[in-house]
């Protein structure tokens, strides 16, 4: 049974993503709430407004904010999102519950909860600290070429999917996968 969030405890080891909005409808004339940090709160019943210039880790939560604009997210700025209750979702350090996802044509890498209404059980789960890890080494993949100099490939983007195809649905390591690659590529 998935538990259900409301204004009472979706601050407490959650993931979120909330989606930006201008402003904050006109019914509200001062916030619900106001944390140490600066970020208001404005409850619905269908979720919460939150207004503020930090997003990504907020305490013992993970929140995103799915921007509309170019600006950077996190740049002092403040900017507000909306995320309806049933957006959030349990988050811990401890359980395998993310995975990774990568758009090769912006060459943007993220992660995204296991309960995310997209996840369709392929990609591999991991705990928070190995999914950052994977994330780094996926964007040294993706911006970089000198890993590839050992590979006999006239093709570096084929050979960069195989390998972040790899990294995103097995459990192999990097240098397992480089090795098995390399090994295949000069047909051992």
């Amino acid at each position: 049974m998935s538990k259900t969030y409301h204004r009472s405890n979706f601050h407490s080891h959650t993931f979120c993503e909330f989606m930006e909005v201008e402003s904050v409808p006109e019914i509200f004339n001062k916030p619900n709430y106001k944390s140490k940090s600066g970020s208001s709160y404005y409850f619905t019943e269908e979720g919460v407004y939150r207004s503020s210039n930090h997003w990504g880790r907020a305490a013992n939560c993970r929140w995103r904010l799915i921007a509309t604009s170019k600006a950077k997210v996190n740049s002092n700025l403040i900017r507000i999102g909306f995320a309806k209750w049933t957006d959030f979702y349990p988050n811990n350090e401890t359980e395998p519950i993310f995975y990774i996802e990568v758009n090769f044509e912006t060459s943007e890498v993220t992660f995204q909860h296991k309960n995310h209404v997209n996840y369709d059980g392929k990609s591999v789960l991991r705990k928070a600290a190995e999914t950052a890890k994977v994330i780094r080494q996926i964007k040294e993949v993706l911006e970089t070429n000198a890993w590839a100099k050992y590979y006999d490939t006239i093709n570096i983007d084929s050979l960069r999917r195989d390998i972040i195809h790899q990294l995103c649905f097995s459990a192999l390591s990097l240098l397992e996968i480089k090795r098995n690659l390399l090994a295949h590529s000069h047909g051992k």
